[in-house]
């Protein structure tokens, strides 16, 4: 409701928050540096910060920071802490946010050493073995699954059909805007960090509908984002994590068993169902935008009868 009053300027602007220890200041520093020299969008640098504020606060707590102190003993203590409560991404997240920071304190000069250096890469193994997907006929009964009753469940299950037919991440439903549909030429803008930044992609009429159906029952807000939260002031979503627990939610509440359950699975669900249709995997990755075309590429392994043709006679013959 504060928000609210704020934006429709009935009450004052709320006040800057004031770090109240050396931790929080170095802490907001850097996400001053992520937004203003790197350029880096919210949902990105919320990602970041939030392990380096629990780094920090773990290291210095409200005492003086004292960076040229660390050492590779206090960073793996750091990540073995932590990495073990998520998977692999979480643990890509974790790291990739601390060498940023250490990048960014040396450059500030508060470090003489690449601390950057000492932490260590998530092991890829890309192509160790097929990606993990749905069924088309799991799929089908995770959306049948959706109710569809209420605001909430409309939204829910454009949401999925977003990321069921067309593909696409959870942070490019974040950031869809409502100026990205274009409903005289059935077309969608989907704008991403990723790949080439921006990219028109037809719009399905089930997925059209869908998005109809919800937008009439959309709760007012003065936000542009296609998709907002349930509950007042209706604010949009600041990361891609509520895609990814909706896309689990949905996945369990269809009783479907699944080794992943973020909204990923549901890209490589698409791209494996288009490959088995007989699409190319130039054609998949144009669909899912993949700049480099090895990330398409990882498809190739789920084509059984085509890589039969590739296997070498057993030496003595079959048995």
């Amino acid at each position: 409701m504060l928000s609210f009053l704020r934006d429709v300027g009935v009450v004052a602007p709320k006040s800057e928050r004031i770090a109240s220890s050396p931790s929080q200041r170095l802490a907001d520093r850097y996400r001053v540096f992520l937004e203003e020299e790197r350029g880096l969008d919210r949902a990105t640098i919320y990602n970041y910060s939030r392990h380096i504020d629990q780094f920090l606060t773990e290291q210095f707590g409200t005492g003086p920071i004292k960076l040229r102190a660390l050492g590779t003993a206090q960073i793996t203590a750091f990540i073995r802490r932590h990495t073990p409560r998520g998977g692999r991404g979480l643990a890509a997240q974790i790291l990739t946010g601390l060498r940023s920071f250490f990048r960014f304190a040396r450059l500030r000069g508060l470090l003489a050493s690449d601390l950057a250096a000492a932490v260590p890469a998530v092991p890829g193994w890309e192509m160790s073995g097929p990606p993990k997907h749905l069924p088309a006929e799991a799929v089908q009964r995770v959306l049948a699954a959706c109710e569809r009753s209420t605001a909430c469940g409309k939204r829910d299950y454009a949401i999925l059909l977003l990321l069921a037919r067309l593909g696409l991440r959870a942070g490019e439903i974040v950031a869809l805007q409502l100026d990205d549909l274009d409903w005289v030429n059935g077309q969608l803008t989907v704008r991403s960090k990723k790949g080439n930044g921006w990219a028109s992609l037809p719009l399905p009429i089930d997925v059209g509908r869908a998005l109809t159906r919800y937008l009439k029952v959309r709760s007012p807000s003065p936000y542009r984002n296609v998709f907002v939260r349930g509950y007042a002031p209706h604010t949009p979503f600041v990361a891609s994590g509520p895609i990814s627990v909706l896309a689990r939610k949905a996945i369990e509440k269809a009783d479907v068993k699944s080794a992943r359950t973020g909204a990923h699975v549901f890209r490589h669900s698409l791209a494996t169902e288009m490959l088995r249709r007989g699409a190319s995997l130039d054609e998949i990755g144009r669909v899912l935008r993949h700049r480099d075309p090895n990330s398409t590429a990882i498809y190739a392994r789920v084509d059984l009868g085509a890589l039969r043709k590739l296997a070498l006679p057993w030496p003595g013959g079959v048995r």
